[in-house]
């Protein structure tokens, strides 16, 4: 790892990268792409050293509570988090003056931080959204090898549930010729079904690939799946968009089963959802006390 003073911790729709770099080492991971500028190792992370002063000074000129999100760049439970805490402590911030939190993550470590989480949807909203890829533990462990296995996210879906914090699942990405099949779409839903997530994004079954992320990607397929790299490249080119040639079924089939178990399957209502700060009505109930 590296430290670096950064400028700013905040993005306009109150998203942060607390650090930027990953060690989870998913095959995938769109978080390489070029576009990002990452100009160090991806496996060294960057760390901002005055990230939570600088996210306590922004919380303090806030004019309105507001939902604050973090892991779109880079899982916030990396292991370095165990020793850094820098997202318990934003936490800790997020809790102490008022604000909702999502976060995105692939970790059971997220666990770790449960009475953080408890405690912050009590007052206001804290929902933990987790992506799900692979049901096969073996083919998991291939394409996402240093983190949590589907079924200990499943394990940490459900304990968050029995908590009442309210859980979203990322269904992607979907590998074509690998992971997209009906069997492994039904598996991963069966969990969600189990663990009585709130709902699901899902933006088709497929995956994107640039710059950066693309010759990872096919490194990766080289050294797991002979051959595989040629496969894609006679299908997909240098295409951006990878669709599966099942995205049509399998759509079908997740709408289907979303919609008889009632779980939320439009990403546009999940969005809004994620975004809209609520106060509970105890909450505003002790500050008229205080």
């Amino acid at each position: 790892m590296h430290f670096v003073h950064a400028k700013g911790i905040l993005s306009a729709k109150n998203g942060m990268n607390l650090y930027r770099g990953c060690s989870h080492g998913c095959i995938y991971c769109d978080s390489r792409s070029s576009c990002y500028h990452i100009e160090h190792d991806f496996e060294d992370i960057e760390v901002k050293e005055n990230a939570i002063e600088l996210l306590e000074n922004a919380l303090l000129r806030k004019r309105s509570k507001c939902m604050l999100g973090t892991g779109s760049m880079t899982d916030p439970y990396i292991p370095l988090e165990t020793e850094l805490q820098n997202v318990r402590k934003a936490l800790l911030l997020a809790e102490q003056y008022g604000f909702g939190f999502t976060l995105i993550t692939k970790s059971s470590r997220v666990l770790r931080d449960i009475d953080l989480l408890k405690r912050i949807n009590e007052k206001t909203k804290c929902v933990i959204q987790m992506t799900l890829t692979t049901f096969d533990e073996n083919l998991c462990q291939k394409l996402e090898p240093n983190v949590s296995t589907t079924k200990e996210r499943f394990e940490t879906l459900k304990q968050l549930n029995e908590a009442g914090i309210p859980t979203v699942v990322w269904l992607c990405p979907i590998l074509p010729f690998i992971n997209d099949t009906e069997e492994n779409i039904r598996g991963i839903l069966q969990y969600c079904i189990e663990a009585k997530v709130f709902g699901i994004i899902c933006f088709g079954m497929g995956l994107t690939l640039r710059e950066g992320s693309r010759e990872y990607f096919y490194s990766q397929l080289d050294e797991l799946f002979p051959k595989m790299k040629e496969k894609y490249i006679r299908h997909y080119g240098s295409q951006y968009v990878i669709n599966s040639p099942n995205n049509i079924r399998l759509m079908k089939l997740f709408h289907q089963l979303c919609e008889e178990n009632g779980i939320i399957h439009d990403n546009k209502q999940i969005f809004e959802y994620l975004n809209l700060f609520e106060q509970k009505q105890n909450s505003i109930q002790l500050s008229l006390f205080d």
